[in-house]
């Protein structure tokens, strides 16, 4: 691994700081003290992200209208396909059982219910999504794993997924999650054999005689080769090999013989009787996958104008070593022109990102987080429920004239609670569509408490007329505007004590423009 260059004009600590954010949700006033070169913290980034501990819990469950909650044995490990011929060995089987405790799929029909148990199934619905989501969220805003969620973010978003089924979609997440920082190869294969994306992608519904499409279209043009790499005829001919994938009624994968077109084949060049296997393996050797995800990756953790001199090395080593994620992120974030100015403080930050971010840097302590889902959402980002089957598009599409109003004011309705009730839009892909204005409207009960001894102890000895530059340089990756340092230090001078001059200048800092960049 190449140890990052320190470019002029970029101090190491501004490096660790760039690091942090796009590695992680930001650096805690211990982890710049701690002065480590971008490299070893880079190592200690991957060497902490190595366990990986599912999301679990007895409150993230779905219970069916009657209470009734249905446990899922294990389930025994699908077979390996036989690889084709001339295939190298990109793909291996899924070895892994159901998460301990993955529950049944909803036991009643969702027209066998009465209006009354219909609303019950929407509010568990609703509720095990939100415990879900606020479990995910601390352990981007606390966890040790920084790189591993961070990952699991970017591949929540690129294999977006949207179901009813809270079980299925914490199996999803906890899929992506356990196979974020292995090989491609591996995650590609595990999702595609999750319940939730066969359901969502309506693969349960292609059966031999009666093909459905989406399922492989969307494999080749969103997960791996993008548009122009494949032709119509490919579609047609995936599509009939994965007929028979699909699931059984305690949310296992199962490989439907029956339903299986065991037909002759002709995909991207390769002929035989093909398998779903066989189709993502032929997918896999395509050179034009590395430089699909090594793009999208780039565009997530770098920059979002891509730079085909800074991809196409990355893409070819991602090829050599199988797909390997932990490589491929240990390439990119020791590479010269990841520090490089053009590339810092240059990304808008996710509501995701800017949240967990919030939480993360100044160790922030929550007495109720579910408030906090509510201002995700309209700043644009709800965990598990995505806009559509491409994702969240990123980038400027998270600012718009409403949400940059709330981002710069969040700070003082967590921290001062300020006055500011956020009605959510009525969303039609919402569980529970068509509420009144007044369920839909967010109020501040989340109790924040911003802790000060750390940050005290960060600027050490530093007078008041230094500590707001100091900590515009801790807390902004974006240089400070002189109006904005002038403004901020206007504010803090009125304060009447030590604590409260510190308070004010961290929470007039965050409410910056400057603030929502990465």
């Amino acid at each position: 691994m190449a140890t990052p260059l320190i470019l002029p004009g970029m101090n190491s600590q501004q490096q660790l700081q760039h690091l942090y954010w796009r590695a992680g949700f930001g650096p805690r006033p211990a982890d710049i003290a701690a002065g480590l070169s971008p490299a070893k913290a880079l190592r200690q980034l991957v060497r902490e992200a190595e366990p990986c501990v599912p999301i679990e819990g007895p409150a993230l469950h779905y219970a069916d209208p009657l209470g009734a909650v249905m446990a899922v044995p294990p389930a025994a490990p699908a077979p390996a396909a036989a690889p084709l011929a001339d295939a190298p060995a990109l793909l291996s089987p899924r070895t892994a059982a159901l998460p301990a405790g993955r529950l049944a799929a909803p036991v009643l029909r969702r027209r066998d219910l009465t209006p009354e148990q219909r609303k019950q199934q929407n509010a568990g619905i609703r509720e095990a999504f939100v415990a879900m989501s606020t479990a995910w969220m601390a352990r981007m805003a606390t966890g040790p794993g920084q790189l591993r969620e961070k990952m699991a973010l970017f591949w929540h978003g690129h294999f977006a997924c949207r179901t009813r089924r809270p079980d299925d979609s914490l199996a999803l997440l906890n899929t992506i999650r356990a196979h974020a920082l292995g090989r491609f190869s591996d995650l590609l294969l595990a999702v595609s054999r999750e319940p939730a994306m066969l359901q969502f992608l309506n693969n349960q519904q292609n059966r031999k005689e009666h093909p459905n499409e989406n399922f492989a279209r969307e494999v080749m043009e969103l997960f791996t080769l993008g548009r122009g790499h494949y032709t119509e005829a490919d579609v047609k001919e995936a599509a009939r090999a994965f007929t028979g994938w699909s699931y059984d009624g305690q949310s296992n994968f199962v490989f439907r013989e029956r339903q299986h077109d065991a037909g002759p084949k002709t995909f991207l060049g390769h002929s035989g009787n093909l398998g779903g296997e066989d189709v993502l393996t032929i997918i896999l050797q395509q050179p034009a996958v590395a430089t699909f995800l090594v793009t999208k990756l780039y565009r997530f953790f770098v920059n979002d104008v891509p730079q085909p001199a800074h991809i196409e090395p990355l893409a070819a080593a991602f090829r050599r070593s199988n797909y390997d994620i932990t490589d491929l992120a240990e390439r990119l974030f020791s590479a010269d022109w990841f520090y490089d100015a053009a590339n810092v403080g240059v990304r808008i930050k996710s509501p995701v990102e800017l949240i967990a971010g919030l939480r993360r840097t100044l160790g922030v302590q929550i007495d109720n987080a579910q408030p906090l889902l509510g201002y995700q959402k309209a700043l644009g980002q709800t965990l598990f429920m995505p806009p559509n089957v491409a994702g969240w598009p990123g980038g400027r599409s998270w600012i718009d004239s409403s949400s940059l109003l709330l981002r710069l004011q969040l700070p003082a309705i967590l921290f001062k609670n300020a006055e500011f009730a956020v009605r959510l839009k009525d969303d039609e892909n919402d569980i529970t569509p068509q509420t009144t204005g007044q369920e839909r409207t967010v109020r501040n009960t989340v109790g924040a408490h911003l802790p000060l001894a750390a940050l005290q102890q960060l600027l050490g000895s530093a007078s008041a007329a230094e500590q707001p530059q100091q900590l515009a340089r801790c807390l902004l990756q974006a240089p400070i505007r002189p109006e904005n340092l002038a403004l901020v230090q206007q504010a803090a001078a009125k304060a009447a004590t030590p604590e409260e001059q510190l308070r004010t200048m961290l929470i007039s800092l965050l409410s910056l423009p400057e603030y929502q960049l990465s």
